[in-house]
């Protein structure tokens, strides 16, 4: 199993950033809320307190939650400095990283803008524009999240108008500045697992959404809770997100296969009733169509259960995967026949031990 495709729980990466150990490496990087950076797991600088460190597992997640690179360490250059147009560009950008860069001016530095763009891609995987809009983007999350006014956040993401700011705000984030200091958002992170990159979605409620972010519905899901709920999913940092992540690891490298967290799902009574006795099921047992439309009130209701257990938005923890077709054969599983096979196998193989 590829246990090393996993973040590692928030304890072992705080040792291991302590330790300077290099065999985390690429693992994972740390952002220091003192200090608006974020670092390699080897770091140098003096160690921050366990309260001040996020983690991410990758750099557009630590440059996307506001963070800029340590100049010590380096994160965005493991092997070595880059090549010298790179640096001068991101030296441009950490002078007001809340700016902007156009074309016109990276000229009149003696700068051609296509080759910034090609250079920023071949290194880093994103171009220098991209890159220059994580930063600014990240930036006016922090502010307003810290409780910023209005002005201060839109002089901070290089905005010369306060309707210019909102109007580029409520497009990315999906709602007002004004609004997002007072209202609960919901905050996204990818979690990768040895089935594939899943995508969590939670707010102060509980956790909302977990899917693999190849299924199909994903958008159709995040759409409905966007609307339902009357607000927006944004990169983020939230303590149901770390819970999930922590216990998907354990789930899959077979330490704990039960779940512990608060469940927020949205949908009908009729699903939410389907839902609730999904959890129900034992770990490595299966249940029928039957079984569950029995269970609701009406043994002719096998198709409803059918739709119900497609439109679950929270894999896994609630396990439409442990439910089958009555001769024992597998069928519908949004996430694909081979993981749901894989997941009853995975469970019954830990319970045996």
């Amino acid at each position: 199993m590829k246990t090393m495709d996993l973040l590692p729980p928030r304890e072992t990466m705080y040792r291991a950033l302590v330790n300077r150990d290099s065999s985390f490496e690429g693992i994972f990087y740390v952002g220091v809320r003192t200090t608006g950076i974020f670092c390699r797991p080897t770091c140098t600088a003096k160690k921050p307190a366990r309260e001040n460190v996020n983690f991410f597992g990758t750099l557009s997640e630590a440059l996307h939650n506001g963070y800029r690179p340590c100049l010590r360490c380096q994160p965005m250059d493991p092997n070595g400095h880059p090549p010298e147009l790179i640096e001068r560009l991101r030296a441009e950008v950490e002078r007001a990283p809340g700016g902007r860069l156009t074309d016109k001016e990276l000229a009149a530095m003696s700068i051609d803008p296509s080759t910034a763009r090609r250079q920023f891609k071949r290194h880093y995987g994103m171009t220098f524009q991209a890159y220059h809009r994580a930063r600014r983007i990240g930036v006016a999350l922090r502010d307003v999240r810290r409780g910023a006014r209005v002005d201060e956040a839109k002089n901070g993401s290089g905005f010369e108008s306060d309707s210019g700011f909102r109007d580029a705000f409520t497009k990315i984030f999906g709602e007002t500045p004004t609004a997002a200091k007072t209202q609960a958002g919901l905050f996204a992170q990818r979690i990768d697992t040895p089935l594939g990159a899943m995508l969590a979605v939670a707010d102060d409620k509980g956790l909302r959404l977990l899917e693999f972010v190849d299924r199909r519905a994903m958008e159709r899901e995040l759409s409905i809770l966007r609307k339902r709920l009357r607000t927006n999913v944004v990169p983020g940092e939230h303590r149901h997100l770390d819970a999930v992540r922590l216990q998907l690891t354990d789930y899959f490298s077979g330490k704990s296969l039960a779940f512990d967290l608060p469940l927020a799902p949205v949908g009908s009574p009729f699903q939410l009733r389907a839902w609730e006795l999904l959890c129900s099921i034992p770990v490595g047992q299966t249940r029928s169509y039957s079984w569950m439309a029995k269970k609701l009130g009406d043994v002719e209701m096998r198709r409803a259960v059918g739709r119900a257990n497609g439109e679950n938005m929270i894999c896994i923890i609630i396990p439409c995967h442990r439910v089958i077709r009555a001769d024992g054969t597998l069928c519908g599983y949004g996430g694909g026949l081979w993981r749901k096979k894989w997941l009853l196998d995975h469970e019954r193989k830990m319970l045996r031990g």
